[in-house]
């Protein structure tokens, strides 16, 4: 018997996989220099490298998508979409973008200057690279315990508030917007409870601060409010994100995410100065503000699955769907950060594999083997994704050496899943078989894309 509900939906179209055999793993992963990015999705027989974009969408989706309407400007797609997503964000302004990193580079280079400072729970990797590519800080405020895989705390993703205050009163003069990621993905897919949200909207504003939400896991965060937050039982999810996204002045949405879409997105704003910023900065690398880089029927594809999202049965079967993967890890000997988050199981790679340093990428390593072993394709969250240098040379850890298993919504059943369990059984049987690995090539911001290694 499974302990989460069953899926709220029958399977009408499936796509066939085919694992591929130990020796041509092999060859695919040489071939890719050792970086999982690089291999070719039909040589991959689970992927879990992410969950943008690679959701299973609705026939619902599919009928609104033969409805999009072509037209440059004004297309009754974008209507529906501003419509929609208005009423369940409260925000008066809404802008397509075509994903989630567009809309950062597009916001962020409008509104920062060389040396501000953008203050978080916990930067994930594109906002990272879109602030510090213009010059600013990107600094991460998330609560101790958010910093500890095997520590169990309902909100492990919430900000730390007497630090936030301290940051922001010391530092006011150089903070143009301050951020807060829900789920906090880097830190796990930990969720932000609505009262941690509330009262950094309070320290920001009294000091004049706009704050903004990265709200792409927006559904499934407000589901975990519902489910872990006292006093929060009985109120719907919708009711719960209305009141979250009232206390932000405005967000960024990846729809590929809790929009159940394969690409798009949004900004949503309330300050009329702001819009007119991004607006113009759109129209000049995104597109009109009424198609922003996508077709209609994306859009039409967004407005359905935004709120097919929001279902709570859906959401009930999406988060049980992650904790039963995350209990079939534990049961094997697998570290992972607990609780569970609602979009992924983040294993503790640093905790699996203590016998390689961190200077030798264990995470890294730890990817290569799940594809050398069993053609399954994960991301690391550690070293490689956010370490730095200091001024000598030295490497500078991050504080958890994960790698991610990101879920695609609606895609994968309890047998793919427990075939991945049994993969980790092999590696955790012979762990000699993942190997510490050495970077040859980097690019200046996010390396992990498309870095090329080699074993050691």
């Amino acid at each position: 018997m499974i302990d989460f509900p069953a899926e709220p939906y029958r399977i009408k179209s499936i796509e066939p996989i085919r694992l591929k055999s130990r020796s041509e793993r092999e060859e695919r992963i040489k071939e890719a220099k050792f970086n999982v990015f690089k291999i070719p999705a039909e040589d991959i027989y689970i992927d879990f490298l992410t969950d943008s974009g690679t959701s299973a969408m609705s026939d619902n989706q599919w009928a609104g998508i033969m409805t999009g309407d072509e037209s440059y400007a004004g297309c009754r797609n974008f209507y529906h979409f501003e419509e929609t997503i208005r009423a369940i964000t409260g925000f008066k302004h809404i802008m397509p973008i075509h994903q989630g990193r567009a809309g950062e580079h597009i916001l962020y280079s409008s509104i920062l200057k060389r040396g501000d400072k953008v203050p978080s729970n916990t930067h994930f990797d594109t906002t990272r690279a879109n602030i510090e590519s213009l010059g600013a800080e990107a600094c991460d405020l998330v609560i101790d315990e958010g910093k500890k895989p095997s520590c169990l705390h309902p909100f492990k993703g919430n900000v730390d508030l007497d630090k936030l205050d301290d940051f922001v009163r010391n530092n006011k003069e150089r903070i143009p917007v301050g951020t807060m990621t829900v789920t906090n993905n880097s830190g796990g897919g930990q969720p932000v409870s609505l009262e941690n949200i509330r009262r950094a909207s309070e320290i920001y504003h009294s000091y004049g601060t706009p704050f903004i939400l990265d709200a792409c896991r927006y559904a499934e965060n407000s589901y975990f409010i519902k489910t872990r937050e006292p006093g929060q039982g009985d109120r719907s999810v919708r009711e719960i994100a209305r009141e979250m996204f009232s206390y932000a002045d405005g967000c960024i949405m990846s729809a590929k995410k809790d929009g159940l879409a394969n690409i798009g997105g949004f900004i949503g704003l309330n300050d009329d100065k702001w819009r007119e910023k991004v607006v113009n900065k759109m129209i000049l690398v995104e597109g009109f503000q009424t198609y922003g880089g996508l077709a209609g029927r994306d859009l039409e594809a967004i407005s359905r699955g935004i709120l097919e999202a929001l279902d709570e049965d859906y959401l009930a079967h999406r988060t049980g769907q992650i904790r039963s993967f995350g209990d079939l890890l534990l049961e094997a000997g697998v570290p992972i950060v607990q609780p569970t988050g609602g979009h992924a199981v983040f294993v503790d790679a640093a905790a699996f594999l203590p016998d390689i340093s961190r200077d030798l990428l264990p995470g890294w390593g730890l990817t290569v083997a799940l594809y050398r072993e069993g053609g399954i394709r994960a991301v690391e969250i550690g070293t490689v994704m956010f370490g730095k240098r200091d001024k000598n040379g030295k490497t500078l850890f991050p504080p958890m050496e994960l790698v991610r298993m990101a879920v695609p919504r609606r895609v994968y059943t309890e047998s793919h899943l427990k075939y991945v369990v049994s993969v980790f059984k092999r590696v955790a049987e012979n762990r000699k078989m993942v190997r510490g690995l050495k970077i040859t090539y980097e690019p200046e911001f996010l390396r992990h894309f498309t870095a090329e290694f080699e074993e050691v």
